[in-house]
């Protein structure tokens, strides 16, 4: 028997010391991309893609290259949230992303179909399938910070994005209800099962804020994100409050004009990595 050269890919042996092969899909060569946070929710609206879009919107104005890889294919929103309605283009090196007006780069399934309001009604391989393409196809170039948008829950395309991209680690996105509080813990046991670091939680719709007095109103009572983070030992990044401007912003496609220093803490852990 010859003696082990810990090179596994030149071995046929099936030994202790084996390391599985990694599931990592190659980016395009034309790709530099230093850091992929993905961005998920055990349940749906809790505000993920709304903090997708404010964390790629704070991280452009500290001069960073920001990309947004939208995996949610099914409930495609970020497009609509930066004012994005061209069709994507492409050659034979691959696909193109969205460029935004302050310079974020983009790619969503609604840059691809013909009718953006068209159901995307496909299986869930094929719809993994497709987030592969949009780290593997699309010219990226530099990047610094991509945010991926994932759909919420722990099923196929949570689970393509941590086993196939080089994720530097998730934040985790939810609102202030217990229920909410049961399903931020499968979110974190996903990611510790696939041993991707959890930044972090955002608390979204914390509050609404009194515009005479500015006293804060918990409309949904006062969240325990906090003695949840403190108990899985992960910081709590921010909490937002319910703001009716951003909505707004949203609808007109004007996200990048909204205030982001309630993002600060987030962007600073960000920028530790």
């Amino acid at each position: 028997m010859s003696e082990c050269t810990h090179d596994c890919s030149t071995c046929s042996a099936n030994c202790s010391d084996r390391k599985p092969d990694s599931l990592i899909e190659p980016t395009n060569e034309l790709n530099n991309i230093k850091k992929v946070i993905g961005v998920v929710s055990g349940k749906g609206g809790v505000g993920k893609s709304m903090v997708t879009s404010l964390l790629s919107v704070a991280m452009r104005k500290e001069g960073k290259e920001v990309a947004i890889l939208d995996a949610d294919i099914t409930g495609p929103s970020i497009p609509k949230a930066f004012g994005i309605n061209d069709r994507a283009e492409g050659n034979d090196l691959g696909i193109f992303p969205a460029i935004t007006k302050e310079g974020i780069k983009l790619m969503s399934i609604n840059l691809l179909l013909e009718d953006a309001t068209a159901p995307v009604v496909w299986r869930g391989p094929v719809i993994a399938g497709a987030v592969k393409q949009f780290w593997s196809d699309v010219i990226w170039n530099d990047v610094d910070y991509m945010f991926v948008d994932c759909p919420p829950g722990t099923g196929d395309v949570p689970l393509t994005v941590f086993q196939s991209l080089p994720l530097s680690g998730i934040v985790i996105v939810t609102s202030p209800q217990d229920l909410v509080s049961m399903i931020v813990k499968k979110a974190y046991k996903m990611a510790e099962m696939m041993n991707i670091p959890v930044l972090g939680i955002v608390e979204n719709m914390s509050y609404i804020q009194c515009p005479d007095c500015g006293k804060k109103v918990h409309l949904f009572g006062e969240g325990k994100t906090q003695t949840i983070a403190d108990e899985l030992g992960v910081p709590l990044l921010a909490q937002l409050p319910i703001n009716p401007d951003m909505a707004v912003m949203v609808d007109n496609g004007c996200i990048e004009k909204a205030d982001t220093s309630v993002m600060k803490d987030a962007i600073d852990t960000l920028l530790k990595l």
